[in-house]
């Protein structure tokens, strides 16, 4: 007998839900403005992390559900989005546990915190234009934190490749596209998913474990030893599974 689609998915993303219920409630909880938006008043790192926890979490429902709706494309597009989603929790996270809180993510907070639009009564005159910090800036500071040399270089190769493959997704290459071709013609509702579905339901699990380890990494920020602990023998166990 098959197993439920929640079998390897639905463990893990309790597991993340329950984690972050803790971790939420170590700021100050976001206040309601006069428009009746709710913002982070303080817009600290911390706030942040928990900002980026959410949309991981929140990604990680998406994965699944485009992986078992069939539509590849657009899991993959998702995907890609969530590895950018890691990287800057580690990138923020590290700061706060060695102290080590640069100009650069100053930089980072400022333009993350910054609004879309400059008026909101006329957002198609707005003047806003939203800055960024570059990707492989973000990435040398995850990776350089605790590698050097050769290691450090191969972890930035890697963390590129990453990201040039699920470049094809979100700019819609030929040869991503052409993965949805079979002879009948394109699936372009996940008819035929049965013939992709094993290969990228093992490239999604990929994603959830290495939100394991930023949400472990992201407890050590908040000094909360016993979810760290948690959630590295956790992503242990994940990673024994995904072996076996």
């Amino acid at each position: 007998m098959s197993q439920p689609k929640t079998y390897f998915f639905g463990p893990i993303l309790q597991a993340l839900e329950n984690a972050f219920r803790q971790i939420e409630t170590k700021v100050p909880q976001p206040v309601r403005g006069r428009d009746g938006r709710f913002r982070y008043a303080e817009q600290s790192i911390r706030q942040a992390i928990v900002q980026k926890l959410a949309r991981l979490i929140s990604g990680l429902h998406s994965v699944e559900a485009l992986l078992e709706r069939g539509l590849f494309q657009e899991q993959g597009i998702m995907q890609r989005g969530l590895d950018e989603i890691e990287e800057d929790i580690w990138f923020l996270a590290l700061a706060v546990i060695n102290s080590d809180i640069t100009d650069r993510h100053m930089e980072y907070l400022r333009y993350f915190y910054a609004e879309e639009f400059s008026d909101q009564n006329d957002v198609v005159g707005s003047r806003l234009s939203r800055g960024m910090v570059k990707r492989d800036k973000i990435r040398a500071y995850v990776h350089g934190s605790s590698l050097s040399g050769a290691e450090l270089e191969r972890a930035k190769d890697v963390g590129r490749t990453i990201s040039k493959a699920y470049s094809g997704y979100v700019h819609a290459a030929s040869p991503h596209i052409m993965d949805m071709y079979f002879p009948e013609g394109f699936d372009v509702s996940g008819t035929w998913k049965h013939h992709r579905y094993p290969s990228h339901k093992r490239d999604a699990r990929n994603v959830y474990y290495r939100a394991i380890t930023a949400m472990a990494v992201s407890a050590k920020a908040f000094d909360d030893e016993t979810l760290f602990a948690s959630m590295r023998l956790f992503a242990s166990k994940v990673e024994s599974e995904m072996r076996s």
